[in-house]
């Protein structure tokens, strides 16, 4: 059977609407037990307020809209980074008050008041985990038998080309020392697929590609208005679909690649049942690098990648997170994030709609 793939074009005037749109044709029905609470899994990349990066408010709203419709119980998982604080971000984000107005139970997953986590390991193989944490991987307990909701954006990655339903997994399933993960992100993205697969009940995506992020992802991008959502229970070929719309090919994209190789997911068009509206790729978008990722470039994959444990598994990893902090929050956002949202909320709907977005309950 095919993997089906929802391609949906929006507006801010029928956001919600066409989210629905998008649940009810990707198959989100079926994909999530009517009898499992459905865990929603934001993404905020960033806690500052750059569109893009992050979940949008009409994502969740209408995704949560949706479910509530369905009599789906809901949960909201969060997890911090070493540069990301989750609180700030969803103040920033607007996601706070939608999760409030719907009286949505929030943990987070790095919070061991919140949630605590024990070793398990699923039945298929995980070679990359494995390798990373030959001690045996912990996953939080919350998650065991609960369906999912991820809500990630359209948009490039300076170290996997793409980031989307695949890799939204990372900051939930793998605690703050994830970071020990990158030099074999590839395996590791593909290895939390098949985790997810006996983890959870069920399983769904749906991306905002209302403004794409092209660049030197996931946070130092241009926002380029794309007014669509794509939604689908497999992951792997949603980020497919959406790599080819960014005019990247798929199998070049060694997480997308691995995955189709293992068969936890469709890469091949012939594999793939798109759905809803026709919506033209080859967008052109490139990734690049920007000050940080040359750091990262050099210790996880380049010279330095042999003696990375000695910046990354002692407290020298303190003067990379400061380091990250200073470039992006002080730096690039005074001096380049402020004046792209600025343009976007004076020439797009979407920044338009942020601006005076509350939720609608």
């Amino acid at each position: 059977m095919k993997s089906k793939v929802a391609l949906i074009r929006t507006s801010a005037d029928t956001v919600l609407e066409d989210v629905a749109r998008a649940m009810d044709l990707g198959g989100a029905a079926e994909a999530l037990p009517a009898d499992s609470t459905v865990i929603l899994k934001d993404n905020i990349t960033w806690h500052l307020p750059f569109l893009s990066a992050n979940t949008t408010p009409w994502q969740l709203e209408g995704s949560v809209n949706w479910l509530q419709k369905q009599q789906r119980k809901m949960i909201a998982v969060h997890n911090d980074t070493v540069v990301t604080d989750p609180l700030e971000g969803l103040a920033n984000l607007k996601l706070q008050p939608i999760y409030s107005a719907y009286e949505i139970e929030q943990f987070f997953v790095n919070k061991p008041e919140s949630v605590t986590w024990s070793k398990w390991r699923p039945s298929l193989p995980t070679p990359s985990l494995d390798r990373v944490y030959p001690e045996g991987t912990e996953f939080p307990d919350l998650f065991h038998g609960k369906s999912v909701l991820h809500f990630p954006t359209v948009k490039t990655h300076i170290y996997t080309t793409t980031t989307g339903a695949v890799k939204n997994s990372f900051g939930g399933l793998l605690n703050t020392k994830r970071h020990y993960c990158h030099t074999w992100i590839h395996g590791v993205l593909a290895d939390l697929i098949a985790v997810q697969k006996e983890l959870h009940s069920g399983m769904f995506a749906i991306a905002d590609g209302t403004l794409a992020g092209n660049g030197p992802g996931p946070r130092t991008m241009m926002p380029i208005e794309k007014n669509l959502f794509i939604a689908s229970s497999d992951s792997v070929a949603m980020d497919a679909v959406a790599a080819r719309l960014m005019g990247f090919d798929p199998y070049k994209i060694g997480y997308l690649r691995e995955c189709a190789e293992r068969g936890l997911g469709a890469v091949d068009e012939n594999d793939i049942e798109l759905v809803g509206d026709e919506i033209e790729g080859g967008w052109g978008f490139t990734v690049g690098d920007n000050f940080a990722s040359r750091f990262g470039d050099v210790l996880w994959f380049g010279a330095l990648k042999r003696i990375q444990n000695l910046f990354f598994h002692t407290p020298l990893v303190h003067l990379f997170s400061a380091g990250s902090h200073v470039f992006h929050d002080e730096w690039w956002w005074k001096r380049h994030g402020r004046k792209r949202m600025a343009k976007v909320a004076e020439e797009t709907q979407w920044g338009r709609l942020f601006a005076d977005y509350r939720p609608k309950p």
